[in-house]
This record gives structure tokens, sequence and C-alpha cells, in this order.
């Protein structure tokens, strides 16, 4: 992968962590130790779970070595379309109350990034350097949760909606684009 393709995947997986901050931070108005904690928790699981998925990916990759592109595709342009979902189905008017503590962080993190674990599945069928893209997704997304709680307050969750579906669109068409590379159609 490019530099530039591991930075809009980087950016794109972090969106719904972003998404997610905005509208913590809109609801609890943290300060910067609370900022920076929520960054570093979102942003390690973000990047193990894409190494989780690459490792699972690796043990079925001999098997499917013809239609390996074909996976990736499906795998990002589904996880992508379903960030696009996400982005523009209109917001219920009774949201739940967002949970203080730990133990809710963790399990929004975790929630937020399986999607990473199935990107990680698809990057294993393209051999790529599973460490850089973890590492450039876990960065990406401290600095963007980090971000997203401290200006949560300020712009509200609305913002978030729109990261989530530009990362979507940007996951799509990464998909396509190692599809139309592997099957010749960019010559």
């Amino acid at each position: 992968m490019t530099p530039g393709a591991v930075a809009i995947l980087s950016l794109s997986m972090s969106t719904d962590a972003f998404a997610a901050s905005v509208g913590r931070g809109a609801a609890h108005r943290p300060s910067l130790a609370q900022a920076l904690r929520a960054g570093l928790i979102f942003g390690s699981i973000e990047a193990a779970t894409p190494v989780i998925g690459w490792s699972l990916g690796l043990i079925a990759a001999g098997v499917v070595q013809q239609i390996d592109h074909w996976i990736a595709f499906v795998l990002l342009a589904g996880v992508g379309a379903h960030m696009v979902w996400h982005g523009v189905r209109p917001q219920r008017e009774e949201q739940p109350p967002v949970r203080r503590g730990l133990m809710p962080l963790i399990a929004t993190a975790v929630g937020t990034s399986i999607d990473a674990a199935a990107v990680g599945v698809g990057l294993a069928f393209i051999g790529v350097n599973i460490w850089i893209i973890a590492l450039s997704i876990g960065l990406t997304t401290f600095t963007l949760t980090t971000l997203g709680m401290l200006i949560g307050a300020r712009v509200g969750a609305r913002i978030g909606k729109h990261a989530e579906l530009l990362g979507g669109l940007a996951l799509i068409g990464i998909g396509a684009f190692i599809l139309a590379e592997h099957m010749g159609w960019m010559a």
C-alpha cells in the first residue's frame, strides 16, 4: 500500500471512534487528561484489532489466494457501506445516555474497532506490512479521539456523522482500487 492509501485507511478506520468521542465529549465535557485517556484507549484497541484480523486472514490466505482481491474488496466495501449507512441514517430523537467510567469507554472503543478487524482480514490477502498500518491507525485514532472529546461539547454529535460518511466512502474507494489493481484494470 502506498503511504497515501495507508493515511486514507487510517483516517477511515478512525472516523467511527471520532464520531463516538464527539458524542461522549458533548455529553461529558471532559478535561484534557480525560480526553487523552480516551484517545489512548481507543487508539490502542483500534491498533490491535486489524492485527487480530490480519492474523486470522493469514491462516486462510493460502486457501483463497485466487480470490483474495475480491475478499479484500467485499470486506472493505461492506465495512464502508455500513459506515456510510450510519453516516446518512437519521438520528433517533431519544438517544440513550452516554455512560461514564472506564468499562463503558472500553466497550465503546471495542465496538467502534470491530470493523478494523474485518479490514485486517482483507489486508492479509494483499500482503501489506500490518505493523505500519496498525501503528498508523492507532496514532490517528488516538489523535482524532482526543480531539473529538475536546471539541464534542462545542460542535455536538452532528460532525461525527459526516466524518463517518466520508470514512465509509474512502473505504469503498480503497477496496475498489485494490480490486482494480489486482484485476489489471488499471493499465
